[in-house]
């Protein structure tokens, strides 16, 4: 995943495999150029990413 993510302007997470549910978000935010994350599959809590300094949407969140 943080390969994937090196250099990538946005992260856009389309599977709700359990690797993808606890990724570093640190090291994630470090890799990525620009800290984007879209989560078709609401694995993660908008707050939380917002707390962590993501620029975050998700998909069909009531």
């Amino acid at each position: 995943a943080y390969g994937c993510a090196q250099g990538a302007d946005a992260l856009v997470i389309v599977t709700e495999w359990d690797m993808f549910r606890a990724l570093d978000l640190k090291r994630l935010k470090a890799a990525l150029t620009e800290p984007v994350v879209v989560d078709l599959r609401n694995v993660y809590r908008p707050e939380e990413m917002r707390k962590h300094g993501f620029t975050y949407s998700s998909i069909g969140r009531v």
